[in-house]
C-alpha cells in the first residue's frame, strides 16, 4: 500500500512526542551546555596521546605507522636524535592537523604501543583557521589516568596486557641470569 512507510514513520514521531512529556529518558531535547548527554565509552573525536608517569614517559615510539596509515595524512612524526645523530624511541614531532582529520580512528586501531587514542573531547573551535587547530606533542599529551576515565574498559584491558608483558620479561630475564633474584 502506498504511503504506508510515512504512516508508521508518524506513528513513531507521534509515540515519542507523547512519550516525551511523562518520562525523561524519552526527552531527546537536551538544554546545551547546561545539560549534557554522558558520551558513550567507545565514542571518538580528536586523537591524542598517552603518558604513562609523567609527559617525558611517551609510549609513543615514533614507529609512523599510524601517519603511513592515516587516510587525509593529517599526522606529522619526527623522530628524535641523541647527540651522535641515532634516532631514539620517541618522536621529536608529533603533530595532527585537526582541519583534515576526519575522525576515523584509524591510528587508534593500528597503534601497536596503544599510545594514540580517540578523545571524548569535541569542544576544540579556535579563531584562527588553520594554524590554531595545528596540534602539536604537547597539547595531544593525556595521563594514562585521564584514559582510564574516560574509557575503563579499554584501560584496564590495556592495563593487563602491558603487565602481562612486563611480568614476561621478567621471568625470561630472570631464567637467563638464575644467579640474580627479584630485586626491590
Amino acid at each position: 500500500m502506498f504511503g504506508l512507510g510515512v504512516l508508521k514513520g508518524m506513528l513513531v514521531t507521534f509515540k515519542n512526542f507523547i512519550l516525551s512529556y511523562f518520562t525523561k529518558e524519552r526527552l531527546t531535547t537536551v538544554q546545551y551546555p547546561e545539560e549534557r548527554i554522558p558520551e558513550k565509552e567507545r565514542f571518538r573525536n580528536f586523537p591524542f596521546l598517552i603518558y604513562d608517569d609523567k609527559p617525558e614517559d611517551l609510549r609513543c615510539v615514533s614507529c609512523d605507522i599510524c601517519a603511513k596509515e592515516c587516510p587525509p595524512k593529517c599526522i606529522t612524526i619526527v623522530r628524535d636524535k641523541d647527540e651522535q645523530g641515532r634516532p631514539l624511541k620517541r618522536p621529536k614531532v608529533f603533530d595532527i592537523d585537526f582541519t583534515i582529520c576526519m575522525n576515523c580512528g584509524i591510528c587508534e586501531e593500528v597503534c601497536p604501543f596503544d599510545a594514540i587514542f580517540m578523545d571524548h573531547e569535541f569542544e576544540l573551535a579556535e579563531f584562527g583557521r588553520f594554524e590554531d587547530l595545528n596540534y602539536h606533542k604537547e597539547d595531544l599529551l593525556k595521563s594514562a589516568e585521564y584514559f582510564a576515565k574516560i574509557r575503563p574498559s579499554d584501560a584496564a584491558r590495556i592495563d593487563a596486557k602491558r603487565r602481562e608483558k612486563t611480568a614476561k620479561a621478567q621471568t625470561e630475564t630472570q631464567t637467563q641470569n638464575p644467579g640474580t633474584g627479584p630485586t626491590k
